[in-house]
């Protein structure tokens, strides 16, 4: 049965593998279970619902991803969107979570409806590179931003805005141990290292009686006060136009990086260098996003970190089906995650914040018309707290820029539109 519906010998991969695959990826991404629900709890949303919500919407995603597309990509709510839905949308826009719910739905639809129009490719091709790199770039600055807020070495100032805050406190230490932990495993190749950093934080925590232990297994919490919470009449809102894009945008870029950038490493590229099935794929991650609205939890997304998976012989989708798996065994594990305390996560963040910026380097710097925008784009993320008023700030810095230089060729029809549409809403919707 696995062999006819995974093509395993075709893929010169066999069941063991694929399952050391899953394993691997999913030790490498399970930190989300804990980290989700932690910054969406901030919007008022339940702790218990956000945990199980994350964890069905992973399975969900995961099992269409392995058994519709067979590939071995692993899907969950994606690090970046998940702040911005909690610190920007609700935080700062004053939305309820909601009407940000109905925003995840409507551009995970907007998404479904670009795949079977089959028009996504003509989206993703005419976005310049540097604005791809300096979006990436930015949501790592913005998830840094937030991990040095989270611990506590971030503080807000009025005079300056922002400015140190004590760092000789027990949980600045422990966050900055935990990040240091991270990266030295990581380098060191420790499969699990972002979790395994997330628990010894934890346990460390634990011992010193910052964090209470009540227990390790338990059924798992309700998932009522989430589901099917979502507003998609508010959502419709014209103010609210900006974050659908926001949404959309940073998912349809991360999922067709994701799926290129692991495909290759599989060597799962067909003869003319294109991803079979890549209709399949993109359409598993909208099905996945609209469902995880649903349920209660922001953008869902297919994980880079599924090349760990790939990397250790995964090559179908039995991988991503062993991933939805564990996943699904993850809800008996709430009580541990309702204990890991915010600066336990932060180091997680601060390392997630690291890969991300590393798009920086691909950047032309020799051409200044290239490097400003992304520039602009990296840096006004964090800086206003918005992906989307970043992602705005880049198009509009874009389009100007090779407009005055005179490189009219660089510019496309939906560059153009993009900053237009964004002045637009600078003008008529901030005023």
């Amino acid at each position: 049965m696995l062999e006819k519906l995974f093509q395993l010998q075709a893929h010169g991969t066999t069941v063991k593998r694929e399952v050391i695959a899953g394993i691997t990826t999913f030790l490498t991404m399970a930190y989300i279970v804990v980290v989700n629900p932690s910054i969406l709890s901030g919007t008022g949303m339940d702790f218990g619902a956000v945990f199980v919500a994350t964890c069905i919407a992973a399975v969900i995603g995961t099992l269409i991803m392995g058994l519709w597309a067979n590939y071995p990509i692993a899907l969950a709510p994606g690090m970046g969107l998940n702040a911005f839905f909690s610190f920007t949308v609700v935080g700062s826009m004053g939305y309820s979570w909601q009407v940000a719910l109905g925003a995840v739905f409507l551009s995970g639809l907007i998404f479904f409806l670009l795949s079977v129009l089959k028009i996504r490719e003509w989206i993703i091709n005419s976005i310049p590179l540097s604005l791809r790199f300096g979006i990436s770039a930015g949501i790592g600055f913005f998830l840094a931003f937030i991990a040095f807020k989270n611990a506590g070495i971030v503080i807000d100032n009025p005079a300056t805005l922002v400015s140190m805050g004590e760092i000789k406190t027990a949980e600045a230490i422990l966050f900055f141990a935990g990040f240091v932990a991270i990266c030295a495993m990581a380098y060191r190749n420790v499969t699990g290292a972002v979790m395994i950093g997330i628990l010894a934080v934890t346990v460390v925590a634990m011992l010193l009686g910052m964090v209470e232990y009540e227990g390790l297994v338990s059924a798992p919490p309700s998932l009522e006060p989430t589901l099917m919470q979502l507003d998609i009449a508010g959502a419709l809102n014209v103010g609210m136009i900006s974050v659908i894009f926001a949404f959309l945008f940073v998912d349809l870029f991360d999922t067709s990086g994701t799926l290129i950038g692991a495909a290759q490493r599989g060597g799962l590229l067909d003869k003319d260098g294109k991803l079979p099935r890549l209709g399949r794929a993109l359409m598993s991650d909208s099905v996945a996003t609209m469902s995880g609205a649903a349920l209660g939890t922001s953008t869902t997304t297919s994980y880079v970190e599924s090349t760990a998976g790939i990397a250790a012989g995964g090559r179908t989708g039995l991988t991503a089906v062993v991933v939805a798996l564990l996943f699904l065994a993850c809800l008996l594990f709430s009580p541990i995650a309702a204990i890991i305390p915010p600066y336990a996560t932060a180091p997680a963040l601060l390392y997630v914040a690291v890969l991300m910026a590393g798009g920086l380097k691909l950047i032309d710097w020799d051409d200044v018309t290239d490097a400003a925008p992304a520039v602009v784009t990296a840096l006004m993320m964090p800086l206003t707290f918005s992906i989307a008023d970043g992602i705005a700030a880049g198009f509009i810095t874009y389009a100007a820029l090779k407009a005055l230089s005179g490189r009219w060729s660089h510019l496309n029809a939906s560059v153009v539109i993009i900053a237009i549409v964004f002045i637009l809403k600078f003008i008529f919707l901030d005023a």
